[in-house]
């Protein structure tokens, strides 16, 4: 395991990544009081970082994990302090230039490397009265802080998003990671985010690769953060207040499968045709009746014909 290192403020090639981590505090302050921002060279999960302050913090190290949709204990995670955040529940921003064991949704690794790819997670206490929803919020959120006219970036239920090439077909983009994790009395959540900047090799990738550099051809991973972190914040405070029903107008613009035909995976497997989302953000697959599938119990494919 990758103790987190303090960045040197450099890509792979050697070129300096300016981060403007005082910046990006200043637009955070008065959103989240007494957040910090922190930029670290390489570490093996942002989020098992985070996770693992929040756990020092209550003195429960094996405090359960749990994922909105889905309930589950990622065990023993040793402890790696990290500087003077070591073990407390204050709002942080975590960022990662380099992810040696990033995590996505349902374990599967996140790939990526420095400059080419921009990680980060951010921990903040949240109580939202459902929590269902919460990742196509995110989506959401950093589709419309990213995006260009006319709209390139769809979402993909549940977590994932991608840039379109036309209708229901696109290339990944990037992922969303949401973890939560009890201290005392409330509730931490973490929301990992990991975003393609620049192209890298992509041989191998089931939904081929795409990258920010498309939309942008001036972009970079901290002018990406910068696009991204206030609207994020902003966010999770809204869906803290009114639920997923003040994204789902948002989420069904960019709905990737909606009205496609679709292959899901779980213990009842489903080929039907996306109806998009419930007021909850659950999946309405039609397959014969009309079933409703929530995050966490299936995974979804573009069945082959609507590719």
């Amino acid at each position: 395991m990758d103790a987190p290192v303090p960045s040197p403020f450099h890509t792979s090639s050697g070129a300096p990544l300016r981060w403007g981590a005082e910046d990006i505090w200043q637009q955070l302050q008065p959103l989240l009081p007494g957040v910090s921002v922190e930029v670290v060279a390489r570490t093996d999960s942002t989020n098992t970082r985070l996770i693992e302050r929040a756990r020092a913090q209550a003195g429960q190290r094996d405090a359960p994990v749990s994922r909105p949709g889905e309930l589950r204990d990622v065990g023993d995670v040793p402890r790696a302090p990290y500087g003077r955040r070591a073990g407390d529940t204050e709002p942080c921003l975590l960022v990662a230039e380099h992810q040696t064991g990033g995590r996505g949704r349902l374990g599967r690794d996140w790939l990526g490397s420095a400059g080419a790819s921009l990680t980060f997670s951010l921990a903040l206490p949240l109580a939202p009265r459902d929590w269902s929803g919460l990742s196509l919020a995110v989506g959401v959120a950093l589709a419309e802080a990213l995006d260009i006219a006319p709209p390139r970036i769809g979402l993909k239920w549940p977590n994932d998003l991608w840039i379109l090439d036309g209708p229901g077909r696109g290339r990944k983009l990037g992922g969303i990671l949401i973890e939560t994790v009890p201290v005392n009395q409330r509730r931490m959540c973490i929301v990992g985010v990991g975003l393609n900047v620049l192209p890298q090799p992509a041989e191998g990738l089931t939904h081929g690769y795409a990258c920010l550099q498309e939309l942008d051809g001036d972009t970079s991973a901290p002018r990406a953060l910068a696009a991204v972190a206030a609207p994020l914040v902003r966010a999770l405070q809204r869906f803290e207040a009114e639920g997923f029903a003040a994204f789902q107008a948002g989420f069904e613009r960019r709905d990737l499968l909606a009205g496609l035909p679709v292959t899901t995976t779980g213990a009842e497997p489903l080929h039907g045709v996306a109806e998009g989302v419930d007021e909850r953000g659950a999946l309405r697959v039609r397959a014969g009746t009309l079933h409703t599938l929530v995050s966490g119990e299936v995974s979804v494919r573009l069945r082959d014909d609507a590719c």
